[in-house]
């Protein structure tokens, strides 16, 4: 009695620490998980590298802006703003003010340190400064690792393949043949370090520190003019709304200053570029009218020179009344002469300029010389602006390039329109010039009529007078130009430079990961044990079996890490051995004391651990004192007698048949009070000699002769030979293996087997594994043998509870690895 009721306890300790131990199980596994994402958080923060975004906002303004445009009237006016506004964003997003901007600031060498194993740029903040030759080419895309010594010393050191060559003056690429570099020399700061492949001077900068640079190790880079243009042209471009016309300039990168720099430098390219454009015409028409005042300069000197020589020798100070009225007419006409000769000195300039195919991006604009024709301006303006716009594109694209193909033609186009409008215009401007000199012609024949030495006076004075007339029409010509390139200013400004102050990294960001961490760390064991529950399919707890019958489970078999079988005959005193007396102690309970009983072991399908369970039963029956018989009915597939190293000669089959008598078949196991019958030789018809009177009259011996029977059958969803052999026991236990065993499939034969009214029906759970892998129950397996496809039980890790033998061996294997390192219980 006092061992029933330390069974039952055994039991209900056992239930009891299975909750308990899920429990903590649970916290443990969540403290760990949020423990894991906030390390993990941390390592992410410290070790990646930060990149920051720098911004700057540019005001782009109407052009047409204090102007009346009609078709504001007509409601095209937004449009025609939104179109700007794209197209100057087009401008700010191009290659070519790009490559503008990184050649004016000079990124051509980098600067890089490592820290914390993150590769960090110094810019401007380097203890040293590469000068590169910039008429030798330097080996782009090759890293020189540069260790400092002293303030005056210093290791130089690569070694790397060099197959581009970049030569800064030239703005050029040189291809040169794969070459390996090799370089590992001290040299001195500014001694001049060649080979083959570069040519560089290293300066030492104020911002070395020693000793701490000197423990550092550094690197540098050339950088061609391309691959820089690549580098920053990932900013981005967008209005701050759909309603205002300024844009937003974002550059992300890991150099803050860098950003800034590049940023600014761009914005300042962008205002100087336009106004480049709009001071273009004033800076030309000023140069033309430089070089023709030079000649004029000369033959108005002469002129003047030659009147006052002509009035000192004849002592003739002034023309007469009736010579002064000829000459003022005569001075109207030749201010007329000079504007028309001007004009057409300029249009058989540009007349020449067409016919030899000069740069046509140099021309005047008409207008700037007081030549009032619409048609020749507009196609001067278009002709300039095709040659700039082909110029840019040139530098970036071969001359097969489509685009350049397009614009070529339209220059051809336009050039063509272009001569035709200008031979108008000269013929235009011959005939108003043939006018005057036909009037001038009638003037002369007044003049003959005047005295000798008037007659030269006012042809010296005409003369000097046509020529200070046309220096005077270019001095106000150049001055109307000037003060147009002095008033220019440019369409747009710069609202907000890029700053660094107060900027924090975009990336990574450090408090949002860590609120990811937690939460991580929070829902993962959650989806994880919810996830787990809903898509397994395995009993994995007794509420898995609780919900799909109610049958009695009479108890739980511990999973044991013996290699052995026999388990409660080798471990007397394990935890294994007390989980079968507590299922002994249960069955008695099932049966209500009966002292002689025949139990049946079944399952639904292989590997449930039949066998396994079989014979530690048997055995436990044995070990109490009774005798006990433990019957192989697994006729198809036998195997019991290799566990006990016994034969299989004769059997349950050859008694069947009647070939043998049921004392031959009868084999002692070695063990005290425990004989076994074998299942005999494999006959083709298992299920009916199962079902013969002789299967009964053998029961019927049997049990007169041993107190408890254990018969080990096939799994019950395979064959029926179980169905057919409970009729003969006083219990059927229908093995459960948590892990294992299929909610679906043990449901459907449990449900069967309740309605066929089967005596004594009860659930035994099998290979039950406590440690901190599982949520409830775990399982592993390794031993078996097979079915069909192979069937047996599972043998793999222990547990202890600190009153059995195995208690040191399984608590220290149920530790986790935290615990065993800082050696806590």
């Amino acid at each position: 009695m006092s061992e029933t009721i330390q069974n039952v306890n055994q039991q209900q300790s056992v239930d009891y620490k299975i909750i308990l131990f899920k429990f903590y199980r649970f916290w443990y596994f969540f403290a760990l998980t949020i423990f894991i994402a906030l390390i993990v958080a941390f390592i992410f923060n410290k070790y990646t590298k930060e990149v920051y975004e720098v911004k700057t906002t540019v005001l782009v303004k109407d052009k047409s802006e204090n102007k009346i445009n009609p078709q504001d009237l007509l409601g095209m006016g937004l449009f025609n703003n939104m179109q700007n506004l794209q197209n100057e964003i087009g401008i700010l997003s191009s290659y070519t003010l790009t490559y503008r901007t990184v050649t004016k600031i000079g990124f051509e060498v980098s600067y890089f340190t490592e820290e914390n194993f993150v590769t960090k740029e110094l810019y401007r903040e380097s203890p040293f400064k590469v000068i590169p030759d910039t008429s030798f080419p330097q080996p782009v895309n090759m890293f020189f690792k540069v260790r400092l010594l002293s303030r005056d010393k210093f290791k130089i050191e690569t070694n790397d393949e060099a197959v581009k060559f970049f030569n800064f003056s030239t703005k050029e690429m040189v291809e040169g043949r794969k070459d390996n570099v090799v370089v590992d020399q001290v040299y001195s700061f500014g001694q001049e370090i060649q080979s083959k492949h570069f040519k560089f001077r290293v300066l030492l900068t104020d911002k070395f520190e020693e000793p701490q640079d000197l423990k550092k190790s550094f690197s540098f880079i050339f950088k061609n003019y391309d691959a820089l243009v690549n580098e920053f042209k990932s900013f981005v471009i967008e209005p701050i709304n759909k309603e205002a016309s300024i844009v937003e300039i974002k550059l992300k990168g890991g150099n803050v200053d860098k950003l800034v720099e590049f940023l600014n430098t761009l914005t300042k390219e962008y205002l100087a570029k336009g106004l480049e454009k709009k001071n273009i015409v004033a800076s030309r028409t000023i140069s033309f009218i430089d070089n023709e005042l030079r000649g004029i300069t000369d033959s108005l000197n002469a002129s003047e020179k030659a009147l006052m020589l002509f009035r000192t020798n004849k002592e003739v100070m002034n023309l007469n009344d009736e010579a002064k009225q000829v000459f003022e007419k005569m001075m109207q006409l030749q201010d007329e002469k000079a504007i028309l000769m001007v004009k057409s000195k300029y249009l058989q300039n540009m007349k020449e300029y067409i016919e030899k195919n000069q740069k046509f991006d140099e021309l005047i604009v008409p207008a700037s010389m007081g030549i009032d024709n619409t048609v020749l301006n507009d196609l001067t303006m278009q002709l300039t602006n095709l040659y700039m716009k082909r110029t840019e594109t040139s530098q970036f694209s071969k001359s097969k390039n489509p685009s350049l193909m397009a614009i070529d033609l339209q220059i051809a186009t336009t050039k063509n329109a272009l001569y035709e409008n200008v031979k108008s215009a000269i013929n235009s401007n011959n005939i108003a010039l043939k006018e005057i000199n036909d009037r001038v012609a009638q003037i002369n024949s007044r003049i003959s009529n005047l005295p000798e030495t008037q007659r030269v006076l006012f042809g010296i004075e005409r003369k000097f007078k046509l020529t200070d007339a046309i220096y005077t029409y270019l001095l106000q010509k150049r001055s109307e130009a000037q003060i147009s390139l002095a008033a220019n200013l440019s369409d747009n400004e710069v609202v907000d430079e890029a700053s660094a102050i107060g900027l924090k990294p975009v990336f990574p960001k450090k408090t949002l990961n860590y609120i990811i961490a937690l939460l991580l760390g929070v829902l993962v064991p959650i989806v994880y044990i919810l996830g787990k529950d809903y898509f397994n399919d395995k009993v994995m707890e007794r509420e898995d079996v609780e919900k799909l019958t109610k049958l009695p489970i009479v108890g739980h078999i511990i999973h044991s890490d013996k290699p052995s079988t026999v388990v409660v005959l080798d471990s007397p005193k394990s935890s294994i051995a007390e989980s079968f007396r507590s299922v002994r102690t249960n069955i008695n309970y099932l049966l209500q004391g009966k002292e002689k009983q025949t139990i049946l072991i079944t399952a639904d399908m292989v590997n449930a651990g039949k066998t396994y369970i079989s014979i530690n039963l048997a055995l436990i029956f044995a070990m109490y004192g009774k005798k006990t018989l433990l019957m192989g009915f697994d006729l198809r597939k036998p195997k019991i007698f290799e566990d006990f190293g016994l034969t299989n000669i004769e059997g349950i089959s050859s008694f069947m048949i009647g070939k043998s008598k049921l004392e031959d078949i009868i084999q002692f196991s070695g063990i005290d009070n425990l004989d076994i019958i074998m299942s005999g030789p494999v006959p083709p018809n298992p299920a009916e000699l199962i079902a013969s009177p002789r299967c009964s009259e053998m029961f019927a011996r049997l049990k007169e002769i041993y107190d408890y029977i254990i018969i080990d059958t096939p799994p019950v969803g395979l064959v029926t030979d179980a169905f057919l052999l409970m009729k003969h026991a006083d219990a059927n236990l229908f093995l459960v293996r948590q892990g294992y065993t299929h909610k679906k499939i043990f449901g459907s034969i449990i449900h069967d087997m309740a309605q066929r009214d089967i005596s004594n029906l009860a659930i035994l759970i099998n290979d039950v594994k406590l440690n901190r892998s599982s949520y409830g129950y775990g399982y592993g397996y390794g031993y078996g043998y097979g079915y069909g496809y192979g069937y047996g039980s599972g043998y793999g890790y222990g547990y202890g509870y600190g009153y059995y033998s195995d208690d040191k061996e399984a608590s220290n294997k149920s530790k986790s690895f935290l615990q065993r390192v800082f050696g806590k219980s």
